[in-house]
């Protein structure tokens, strides 16, 4: 049986907790056992974390220390996979350089706060977003800095409405790239857990970490 962690912490106003608790069953009925922890601390026991087939993280803002993101990123390069959404992974650690590296992205804005947006689907043929279309959301649009190097899934794109020079702006909004021999996954949706009352949101999330996993 695969093993699988989901780490939770930080910023509540991602309902850091609620989220977690939508897809700790789905991993569940795919087979994981989950371990579910509150605290960072949970990456410093290398040996533990090398069982483990899929790291979640939900966790926004707050620090980390050198300690615990070696931990993570060693465990990741030996072939752990590591996923999440939103702030939860692309907004964590935000003097941690060498944790953004890995990820692949850094939020830095959602102009308009609360808006109503589209997610473009540009790959149909990826296991993650195969057999579904653009979907609609209300929520935060994530205004991202990105690396080139990823593996782009979907994206959205920005107006003038709030900055008339990202007018035209297209930002990547699910993602997966490597890690040494891990695999990372990322999808921008999910500032609260009623936004995976969208079915397309949860289900791209869903299949991002089983993808992940080891």
């Amino acid at each position: 049986m695969k093993r699988a962690l989901m780490v939770w912490g930080g910023w509540e106003g991602h309902e850091p907790r609620q989220c977690v608790g939508i897809f700790a069953p789905l991993l569940e009925e795919a087979g994981y056992t989950v371990e579910i922890s509150d605290t960072l601390d949970a990456y410093l026991d290398t040996e533990k974390m090398a069982t483990y087939d899929l790291i979640s993280q939900v966790y926004t803002m707050s620090t980390i220390s050198k300690e615990q993101v070696q931990g993570l990123l060693a465990a990741i390069h030996r072939g752990t996979g590591f996923a999440g959404w939103h702030g939860g992974m692309a907004d964590a650690f935000r003097d941690c350089v060498d944790y953004q590296f890995m990820v692949g992205g850094q939020w830095v804005a959602h102009p308009g706060n609360i808006i109503d947006y589209t997610v473009n689907i540009i790959d149909h043929t990826d296991p993650i977003t195969a057999g579904l279309s653009d979907f609609r959301m209300h929520s935060e649009q994530y205004y991202m800095h990105v690396d080139p190097s990823n593996q782009v899934l979907a994206t959205t794109t920005f107006d003038a409405t709030y900055h008339d020079w990202i007018d035209g702006a297209v930002i990547p909004v699910v993602w997966k790239r490597r890690w040494g021999q891990g695999r990372v996954f990322y999808a921008s949706v999910g500032h609260v857990a009623k936004d995976f009352d969208v079915p397309e949101a949860k289900e791209i999330v869903r299949r991002g970490l089983l993808w992940a996993a080891r």
